[in-house]
């Protein structure tokens, strides 16, 4: 069974006060995609994210992780699965250092302390943090913060990354630091953002939410060219593709 496909198949979601956050959503990702999902504020990205490890109840529709229902049950081995990188890493950074950050998915997993080690070291290496595993996290700027959080979940091993706005609050240098990290990843990627320059470099291909609802889906070129919807739902073509043929 591959873990690295990810399905949602006409999943809907409603908040307790009414508000309906996903109306219907379907698509699946292979092994080894790297998706975009955007839209204006409110359409629904980062609900549908959290629903794609278990954050969120599945209540109407269904998510699968390779050949398995993301249900109660299932959500445990899912979620070794599925890494989720938060907008904000202050929600994933809580320990007194860095190196205990990064081992406390692998530590509450059972790992024995040898092994645990190993995989601190090899994720801080390979997002380039080793320099701070000893800092308190507190202490990190925010491109620091942002790589430390993304190798919390790699430390987990997941076949799949999904992350929501991690390009926010970056310097320059720090988003490009980022942009290379996620371009070297082999892992299926599935990134909510608003920052649509990263998803040209980053994505191969995009999904336009809006109202809770998949408007379009297709490959990043094409999507990201098409001005007319890309202005309909609340988006603009971005920079570096205004001046370039959409094939």
């Amino acid at each position: 069974m591959s873990h690295h496909i990810v399905e949602v198949r006409d999943l809907c979601f409603a908040y307790p006060d009414g508000t309906k956050a996903l109306q219907g959503v379907s698509f699946r990702i292979e092994h080894g995609g790297s998706v975009a999902l955007v839209g204006a504020n409110g359409a629904g990205k980062s609900t549908l994210l959290l629903h794609l490890n278990g954050y969120l109840p599945t209540t109407q529709g269904e998510v699968r992780i390779g050949d398995a229902a993301l249900t109660r049950e299932t959500a445990v081995l899912v979620r070794r699965a599925v890494g989720m990188v938060f907008q904000d890493p202050d929600d994933q950074l809580f320990m007194p250092t860095v190196a205990e950050d990064v081992a406390f998915g692998p530590l509450n997993a059972g790992w024995p302390p040898d092994q645990v080690e190993l995989r601190v070291a090899t994720a801080l290496d390979r997002v380039g943090m080793t320099h701070v595993r000893a800092r308190p996290p507190y202490r990190l700027s925010a491109g620091e913060k942002r790589a430390v959080a993304i190798a919390t979940v790699l430390a987990m091993e997941p076949d799949i990354l999904v992350m929501d706005e991690p390009s926010s609050n970056l310097d320059p240098r720090a988003r490009r630091r980022l942009i290379e990290l996620l371009q070297s990843f082999t892992h299926t990627k599935i990134i909510a953002t608003h920052d649509l320059e990263m998803v040209v470099e980053v994505c191969e291909r995009v999904i336009v939410l809006d109202g809770g609802r998949v408007v379009a889906d297709g490959p990043t070129c094409v999507i990201l060219n098409d001005e007319p919807l890309l202005l309909a739902h609340g988006l603009e073509r971005p920079h570096s593709l205004r001046h370039s043929h959409p094939h």
